[in-house]
């Protein structure tokens, strides 16, 4: 174990956060495009890119909470 006080220490600890912050990142990036393709999957009903595009803000809050709630679930596990 390195000594957290010793450059070779701080720079490990350093190294370690990073890791964990592209691991979050790329997981959080992989878990909000399943779950928005999961949701347009189970939404046969409705085009929501083409009601975004048309400016409907009702969609666009439902696709935004959904990415907000993706987020919280990711960090919680990372």
């Amino acid at each position: 174990m390195l000594d957290p006080t010793s450059w070779s220490g701080v720079l490990t600890s350093y190294a370690r956060a990073l890791g964990w912050s592209v691991v979050a990142a790329v997981g959080f990036a992989f878990g909000v495009g399943v779950a928005l393709k999961v949701f347009d999957w189970l939404s046969t009903d409705i085009e929501e890119w083409e009601e975004i595009k048309k400016g409907n803000m009702g969609v666009a809050l439902i696709f935004i909470s959904l990415i907000v709630m993706v987020g919280l679930l990711v960090y919680k596990v990372v």
